[in-house]
């Protein structure tokens, strides 16, 4: 026996702890039911999956064996348990297993179960898609239920690759995700929430309180009105609708505009589209105010040097007559977005016959036409332009009485947990390049563990920011400022560097953590007297 032997611990017991208060993995051995020969169970197996995820070791799942080598599993699952049990065969079995059950349907009762323990509020639900590019070769399922990885639009840039896509709901309180659900590599946004609508429907008839939808523009569209029409939603109106400018334009001539923040303020407006009664809400926003006037500084400056080498053309040529002329340059004006003519002065240009200085006798051969032009900016279009990019509008068929104008808007202003989900789940530290598994079970089995890692980290998350507010603390951010909503994803790198040391002597093994700080020990504090116990601190 080695007289010293250090492990790596680091956030790894305080994401051990949560999955274990939360119950996962007995939730998950209930339904999918271990086998009495098998040394881990499936929810074991799951918990070690989500482990590698958010250790974020950049090590795929078939390496989980090599995460686990130098880590201290007894404290992050129990007695018994070695790195080697969470072989590829294990961890492949348990994906098959959550496959036969239903991906879908386990991942649902998971999350309704920890949000009902969490006390999560479930009254805005926020709805989007994403695509997961895919290598190598697949072989088709015969399970007719698998989904198909083939060629789709691809939201990651790569048309050249296969990919499966990823639907996700989340709750606005927090953004933990309610439902996942995996989809053929082809399948469009208006299938996935046509259906999604559709089952919505059938699952929010029975709650007590009202339930909203959420989504960015992809929603709005006359094919999903019919089913639009039957929910209470909340969506952004795309601006390639030619209403839309109609109506941010007059918008800003009635220029009534309400508060709703510093930076934020709003004109309700009540109108029927699709065939629905709805409210508009027009957004004028001092941030999108600020990014337009950036994007139109540059496109202006664009525009300038092009049109600097038209004129540069243009007034070199000599035209027949000055109408010509003036054509050519109200040609030329009119493909002008930011500019326009300030003067122009038009040269007599004369062509005498025979060579040489022409004498009062010469006889006139000819008269050309040169246009001299000047140009400026057209300051007035471009306050316009940057007024309308300003704003954009949201379209909601609740009614006012229901939900007030500023909490469509701060409803939606939450549609960035699920854009930040998406993004947490292809950081090329977490473990999305483990899609390398051939089979679309197990493909899609992956996807509903890698988003119940997400289901956990935002809940710790969650109950970090709480904790932090209710005992008004701080901890100090990536410039070392004080901050009350830390990421976690920072938190676990506050939490690097802390071990488990086994000292032997005279035939006893002592065991410590080593490696604490008075920030850590702080952070460990807000998460129970469980974590506190599982890093050997007092609970304060």
């Amino acid at each position: 026996m080695e007289p010293v032997r250090v492990e790596r611990l680091d956030h790894l017991g305080l994401l051990a702890a949560v999955i274990k208060d939360l119950g996962l993995i007995d939730m998950i051995d209930r339904r999918l039911v271990p086998d009495e020969q098998e040394r881990i169970t499936p929810g074991e197996a799951v918990a070690g999956m989500i482990l590698n995820g958010l250790g974020f070791a950049n090590r795929p799942v078939s390496l989980t064996p090599q995460f686990f080598a130098n880590k201290p599993l007894d404290l992050l699952f129990r007695q018994g348990i070695d790195a080697e049990m969470f072989n590829r065969f294990k961890l492949g079995r348990t994906l098959d297993e959550a496959s036969a059950y239903g991906c879908d349907l386990l991942f649902q009762e998971l999350a309704l179960a920890i949000c009902a323990q969490e006390g999560i509020d479930l009254r805005f639900n926020h709805l989007d898609t994403t695509s997961f590019s895919l290598t190598g070769a697949y072989v088709p399922e015969s399970d007719e239920h698998a989904i198909r990885i083939t060629h789709g639009y691809s939201k990651d840039h790569r048309p050249d690759l296969k990919q499966a896509v990823l639907e996700l709901i989340v709750s606005q309180d927090g953004g933990v995700p309610l439902v996942s659900k995996s989809w053929d590599g082809n399948t469009s946004d208006t299938q996935v929430f046509q259906q999604r609508a559709e089952a919505l429907m059938r699952a929010f008839k029975d709650t007590p309180t009202p339930r909203y939808r959420v989504a960015d523009a992809k929603l709005y569209c006359e094919d999903n009105a019919v089913h639009l029409a039957k929910l209470g939603f909340i969506t952004r109106i795309p601006a390639t609708l030619k209403l839309v400018s109609q109506v941010i334009g007059q918008a800003l001539l009635w220029d009534t505009w309400q508060t709703f923040d510093d930076h934020t303020r709003y004109q309700p407006l009540a109108l029927c589209h699709y065939g629905m009664a709805q409210r508009w809400l027009v957004v004028y926003s001092q941030a999108a105010f600020e990014r337009a006037e950036a994007t139109l500084k540059k496109a202006k400056q664009r525009e300038d040097a092009a049109i600097k080498k038209q004129l540069l053309h243009l007034q070199a040529q000599r035209f027949c007559t000055p109408e010509a002329a003036q054509d050519a340059l109200a040609a030329l004006a009119k493909r002008w977005k930011y500019h326009c003519i300030a003067s122009s002065h038009l040269t007599e240009r004369k062509r005498y016959a025979g060579k040489g200085r022409p004498t009062p006798s010469t006889p006139l051969k000819a008269v050309a036409w040169q246009i001299q032009v000047h140009v400026r900016a057209d300051d007035e279009t471009i306050e316009q332009a940057k007024q309308a990019q300003a704003c954009y509008i949201l379209g909601t068929n609740i009614d006012p009485s229901e939900l007030r104008d500023t909490e469509v808007i701060t409803a939606y202003k939450g549609q960035s947990h699920v854009e930040g989900g998406f993004r947490f789940l292809k950081d090329p530290l977490f473990f999305v390049s483990s899609l390398f598994v051939k089979k679309p079970n197990r493909i899609e089995g992956l996807l509903m563990v890698m988003t119940l890692a997400l289901l956990v980290y935002s809940v710790a998350q969650r109950r970090l920011r709480a904790q932090l507010a209710r005992h008004q603390e701080t901890v100090p951010n990536q410039i070392n400022q004080p901050t009350a909503s830390p990421t976690l994803r920072w938190v676990f790198q506050l939490l690097e560097g802390i071990h488990r040391v086994h000292i032997t002597l005279q035939g006893q093994v002592h065991e410590l953590i080593e490696g604490l700080n008075d920030v850590q020990i702080k952070i460990l504090r807000l998460f129970g007297n469980e974590v506190c116990c599982l890093y050997q601190i007092s609970t304060g």
